[in-house]
């Protein structure tokens, strides 16, 4: 065997290790609880908007928490980097929504249960812009003695 089909030979075995510990890892990458975790299902302990409604182009948090998570969902996700979303107990992420939208929260957990919980966040559309008010001064004429 020369040099370069020892180097293709090893770069194959390479790949297929790596290709075969991808398929047993988990979504989310780890089976492993996290320390403190008590052992049990999933549960989603709150799903909630900051505002129960939005006029457009304002913008609202997306409360939630989730206990014995290996990943956590939001759909439509959250734009931006601040969007991720990850287990916690209790995290607020930004969201900017143009129109009313239905958000999911789909929870699953390390056994592999899965648990969701929806809300919808109506946005209302500007509102007609209110006239200044306007002040007027009514001029009396008083009578020449």
């Amino acid at each position: 065997m020369s040099g370069s089909d020892k180097l293709v030979a090893g770069v194959a075995l390479l790949l297929a290790i790596w290709g075969l510990s991808r398929l047993s890892e988990p979504e989310g990458g780890s089976w492993v609880h996290p320390q403190g975790a008590s052992p049990g299902r999933v549960r989603i302990l709150l799903f909630r908007a900051s505002v129960g409604a939005l006029i457009e182009g304002q913008k609202a948090e997306l409360c939630y928490g989730v206990e014995n998570a290996r990943t956590v969902r939001i759909a439509p996700g959250p734009e931006g980097a601040a969007g991720q979303v990850y287990p916690s107990a209790h995290r607020c992420v930004d969201i900017w929504p143009q129109h009313t939208t239905h958000y999911t929260l789909m929870a699953i957990g390390f056994d592999g249960s899965t648990v969701a919980r929806s809300l919808t966040l109506p946005v209302q559309t500007s509102p007609l812009p209110v006239p200044e008010p306007r002040f007027y001064a009514l001029a009396t004429a008083s009578a020449a003695r």
